[in-house]
């Protein structure tokens, strides 16, 4: 949720290559969130789904959202490399260790998009 609402802000208000990472993260979360909930209203995963996001990553929000220009862009590419490091190794545990075969397997295939993600959000914070 927070690199949709995030990587949505950023195309407002990012410059050009941040414009350009952010319709991708866009884009590729929207259709892993689609992917999960497939998971879940299909049965083979019983998970709860968000209806939110985290107190921590609301609050990256709320501070992107009272930045603009050079500021906003340091911050969104700081966070966006912070929590995409996160989800690799969320993505990579579960693929790993899951208990949940479905689950499991698609953590594994769907972790290095995010690997790929994480590449991109640390030559953005460079």
């Amino acid at each position: 949720m927070f690199e949709i609402a995030s990587s949505k802000l950023a195309l407002e208000r990012g410059d050009e290559a941040t414009k350009a990472f952010a319709q991708r993260m866009v884009t590729d979360h929207q259709k892993t969130t689609d992917e999960l909930k497939g998971l879940v209203t299909s049965g083979k995963a019983k998970a709860p789904l968000p209806a939110a996001m985290t107190s921590s990553q609301q609050s990256m929000l709320d501070k992107l959202n009272g930045l603009k220009g050079a500021d906003f862009n340091k911050q969104y590419h700081s966070d966006q490399e912070s929590v995409h490091e996160d989800a690799v190794d969320l993505f990579k545990r579960y693929g790993d260790d899951g208990d949940n075969a479905d689950l499991k397997a698609w953590a594994a295939t769907t972790r290095p998009a995010l690997e790929h993600h994480l590449m991109m959000a640390k030559d953005l914070n460079k």
